[in-house]
């Protein structure tokens, strides 16, 4: 089974939430071999909580909580800005999700994000997924934080943007940190448009239908990393149709 655990299903934040584009979105993530994703949207996005109004108003929400896209398997989740710097991917329950999203609601700009262990605290009470997002991203590392708060986590993100930006050189960075913290890495394309889909994904020998089952698996290493050989391209492609569809204005479709 092939999950990418880092996707944005909207352009950027500023965008509203589009169903048209979501849906190009998956048919998009099928086709580049994916079965399921985790929907990390950033937790400031303009308008977060019309993305669960419409999606539950057109998809089932299984009882193993995911929405089920005919067959595609979507988790609930999200992008958190910490304060101090670096991003944390939580992933879990709808109910869960929304009500972290709710606990946020005082910390949406930089001057007020959530304290790091704050926001783990919270995670252990709604048991909720963790995942250190892009931990060397120069413009907003997670590293500067202890290593007791990042033993925490449980995996870090080998992310599909930061090794088109910095090289094959951060696959050994990511994974000595990974060694030196104790924790498994996961794989995340960090997509905000559908042709970066299939960069970076995640080889699960089983299927994953819950976020439990999800935990346990990557606690026991079970899965593999798969980098395509034309990442660079995915992501160049993705991140040059972005900027232009991001100058055009309001996204319906997500090709030109």
């Amino acid at each position: 089974m092939n999950i990418d655990l880092h996707c944005h299903i909207k352009l950027s934040k500023k965008q509203n939430f589009s169903l048209n584009y979501f849906q190009q979105s998956i048919a998009e993530a099928t086709d580049a071999g994916l079965d399921a994703i985790a929907m990390t949207e950033h937790f400031n996005t303009n308008h977060y909580y019309d993305i669960y109004e419409q999606l539950n108003e057109h998809y089932p929400y299984t009882k193993q909580h995911y929405y089920d896209i005919n067959g595609f398997k979507v988790f609930p989740g999200m992008e958190v800005d910490v304060a101090g710097g670096g991003h944390i991917l939580v992933i879990g329950e709808r109910d869960s999700i929304l009500m972290l999203r709710h606990m946020l609601s005082p910390h949406e700009e930089k001057h007020s994000f959530v304290d790091f262990e704050q926001l783990l605290d919270w995670c252990d009470e709604l048991s909720l997924i963790r995942f250190g997002a892009h931990p060397f991203r120069t413009s907003n590392p997670l590293i500067k934080h202890s290593s007791e708060l990042l033993q925490r986590l449980h995996a870090f993100d080998m992310n599909g943007k930061d090794l088109y930006t910095y090289g094959e050189a951060m696959i050994e960075r990511v994974e000595q940190l990974s060694e030196h913290i104790g924790i498994p890495i996961i794989a995340g394309s960090d997509t905000h448009h559908p042709l970066q889909f299939g960069a970076i994904y995640n080889q699960f020998p089983d299927p994953i239908n819950c976020p439990s089952e999800l935990l346990k698996a990557i606690q026991q290493r079970q899965h593999a990393i798969h980098i395509a050989a034309d990442l660079t391209h995915r992501v160049k492609s993705a991140s040059l149709v972005k900027k232009l569809l991001k100058e055009r204005g309001p996204v319906e479709s997500a090709f030109l």
